[in-house]
């Protein structure tokens, strides 16, 4: 059997046999409550992952995430005071803008995605570094009950923060499937000059598919701050690796086009069990990067559509 028949299927076959080893190696990861404490455990990196598959799905890949996370895990520690249950729009404000100013950079001065928002990603580091003082800061806890305990209670049995997840899915899902925006991002991903030439808006679309991106990086940061009760510049520091590892283990190539947001859920889910599995046999964090380094680089071999880079130059 050819791998570009079974390559669609890959991410689900991959997490049923790591599923399958992991439990059968250790039992305790089947119970129920277990489980889904594990994946409510992730639900930041997931939202993180969630937003970049629109600038991965495009042909871009934007390396700010991580960053643009920790400055709104400041803003929203250093500004709560302030604005309350508020500081949840400044965050998102903030997210979309810094998004934005990297489509802007990307698309209207021609600076690769991957320098672009690596580039602002340093400009976010600054921005939380000044904010914080450079150091960690601490929410005050009856404010932050106030405004955002309910982030983190359960309805019947179920985690509010699946609930989130769940909500930013399906709007994700539906700009991704049900919109024009969504059809226009994939004829882009598929194919820019072909897109330019049917009289797309490319540059607007771009901008708007990194904006979508810092969008659900600033809900992530702001997650990471009330679940761990404030603000640091390095709070969400180790989740980069991760959301592009989901992204592209669930089968969005950085060639873009194809996958989408149902795909990163499949690859957030597989980056779970592998964590767990590396937990489990006591791993270590630091032979853990180790490990998703190499997924990573799987994952891209695997999935990169190389009729598009035929061509160009090594």
């Amino acid at each position: 059997m050819k791998l570009d028949i079974i390559k669609p299927y890959l991410p689900w076959i991959t997490l049923l046999v790591l599923v399958l080893v992991v439990g059968i190696a250790n039992p305790a990861f089947f119970d129920p409550q277990g489980m889904i404490a594990l994946v409510a455990d992730i639900v930041p990196l997931f939202i993180m992952a969630l937003g970049m598959t629109f600038a991965i799905y495009i042909g871009g890949i934007d390396l700010s995430v991580q960053q643009m996370a920790n400055l709104v895990t400041v803003i929203a520690t250093v500004y709560l005071a302030q604005f309350g249950i508020g500081v949840a729009f400044v965050c998102v404000l903030a997210g979309f803008l810094f998004g934005a100013a990297s489509g802007f950079v990307t698309t209207r001065l021609y600076v690769p995605s991957f320098v672009s928002t690596l580039a602002m990603g340093f400009v976010a580091l600054s921005g939380a570094k000044y904010l914080s003082g450079e150091r960690a800061l601490s929410m005050d806890a009856t404010l932050r009950n106030e405004s955002f305990g309910w982030m983190f209670g359960n309805t019947v049995g179920i985690p509010h923060e699946l609930i989130i997840a769940a909500v930013l899915l399906v709007i994700a899902w539906f700009l991704q499937t049900r919109t024009t925006f969504g059809r226009s991002l994939k004829a882009v991903g598929s194919g820019e000059l072909a897109a330019v030439a049917s009289g797309l808006n490319v540059d607007r679309i771009k901008i708007l598919a990194f904006a979508i991106s810092g969008t659900f990086a600033a809900v992530a940061g702001l997650m990471f701050s009330v679940k761990l009760s404030g603000g640091d510049a390095n709070l969400a520091n180790g989740f980069l690796l991760l959301a592009i590892v989901a992204v592209l283990v669930g089968g969005t190539p950085l060639t873009g086009g194809v996958g989408g947001v149902i795909n990163t859920v499949i690859g957030t889910l597989i980056v779970v069990v592998i964590r767990s599995a590396m937990v489990y046999l006591e791993i270590d964090a630091t032979q853990q990067q180790m490990v998703f380094g190499v997924v990573l680089i799987a994952a891209i071999a695997l999935t990169i559509d190389r009729s598009k880079l035929r061509g160009v130059v090594k």
